[in-house]
């Protein structure tokens, strides 16, 4: 995918925050920390556009981003944070499944999750969630140019299982690229998929 243009648009908290378009949109979760803004930073070839953070929890609110002026991508607050305030945690999932369940601009979601590790609760429940409300599931596994190969093999193995037999997983880096094609084809299927 050659990327034109790739720019903020807007936060929100709210539907009332929602930008105004019509363009389709695809969402991006994971757990706080798992390298969410980096992925999107390196499928877009940008370095800064989605702020990234040494200190998880930092994206608190829905943020849309513009591609090519053609679709959207939503960075989804950060899940599974212990630090973050309590008052800011039970604001998230409201906001989060109120965008998930009825913004009908949505093609599906690429969850991040981290090679090294299998699927958290908390990803286990946003999987579920999303199946439930029939919404397309992409996994990207990121960080998978810190195992060998064997070790990927059964990993990607493990998350496919977790993820369920419609769900596409993907072995991803953003240090070295490696399923950045590979993503850029399941999130354009995603997109000809709402058109």
């Amino acid at each position: 995918m050659k990327i034109s243009s790739a720019r903020f648009l807007r936060a929100a908290e709210g539907k009332q925050d929602y930008p105004p378009s019509q363009l389709t949109e695809i969402a991006f979760a994971g757990r706080s920390n798992v390298g969410k803004s980096s992925a999107i930073n390196t499928l877009l070839g940008r370095r800064n556009l989605v702020k990234t953070s040494k200190t998880p929890g930092r994206t608190r609110m829905l943020n849309f981003f513009s591609v090519n002026d053609q679709f959207i991508f939503v960075d989804l607050p950060g899940y599974g944070f212990a630090r973050v305030p309590l008052e800011v945690k039970r604001k998230w999932k409201p906001m989060v499944e109120t965008y998930l369940k009825e913004r009908n601009q949505l093609a599906g979601v690429v969850l991040i999750t981290d090679a090294r590790r299998p699927p958290t609760e908390s990803d286990m429940d946003l999987i579920r969630f999303l199946q439930s409300f029939r919404i397309p599931l992409v996994v990207a596994a990121t960080k998978a140019d810190k195992l060998t190969r064997s070790r990927l093999a059964a990993r990607k193995k493990l998350i496919q299982q977790e993820a369920g037999p419609d769900a596409k997983v993907i072995l991803f880096s953003s240090v070295d690229g490696r399923g950045k094609n590979e993503l850029w084809k399941e999130v354009k299927k995603l997109i000809e998929g709402k058109g």
